[in-house]
């Protein structure tokens, strides 16, 4: 089903009514040292919004990516899930390039800039992944990922124009318009 049909079929069509206005604003990552997690998020530069810790055995750590409004948060007993496993955490970024070498200047070992050919999303299989960003940088189609000490696995994905733009909008790859707009290829 392409988004154009779902968007003709919402539940605001079926007298439901206008959803709730929602904002995602924080994500909970789990880490094994806090300390040494809160070294890593702070040299990549995010603002540090907490680090209260009331007792010994409860503390909170937050961090904002510089211009997001979304953050992370992570500490002692906040989230019962084992280090490392926050996966497909996205970072939206203007200039992938550009984006890999601030990061990398901080110390962050970052994979290689990549690009997948069915033009949509990323294969978590590496099937239809190519080395370098996409060849027309078109929007929403060119990745690199790098991972938190701890192996939350993050990804950055290079933004120059957003969904879901306009019925033959030259911005998105042809497989992306297609999936969204019902254009075809």
């Amino acid at each position: 089903m392409s988004s154009a049909m779902f968007q003709e079929g919402t539940m605001i069509s079926k007298g439901i009514g206008v959803p709730t206005p929602m904002s995602l604003e924080l994500m909970v990552i789990p880490v094994s040292d806090v300390e040494r997690s809160k070294r890593f998020y702070g040299a990549l530069g995010w603002r540090l919004d907490i680090d209260h810790a009331p007792s010994s055995d409860y503390r909170i750590v937050q961090f904002t990516p510089s211009g997001s409004a979304c953050s992370i948060m992570f500490g002692t007993n906040i989230s019962s899930a084992k280090p490392g496993a926050a996966h497909g955490l996205h970072l939206v970024v203007f200039d992938i390039e550009n984006a890999v070498e601030d990061l990398r200047r901080r110390g962050v070992e970052v994979g290689k800039v990549f690009h997948d050919v069915g033009g949509i999303f990323h294969h978590a299989n590496g099937v239809g992944i190519e080395p370098g960003p996409n060849p027309q940088r078109k929007s929403y189609a060119s990745y690199a990922t790098f991972e938190d000490p701890d192996g939350n696995a993050w990804t950055l994905q290079e933004v120059t124009a957003r969904l879901p733009g306009q019925p033959g909008d030259k911005s998105f790859t042809s497989q992306l318009s297609q999936a969204v707009w019902g254009e075809k290829a």
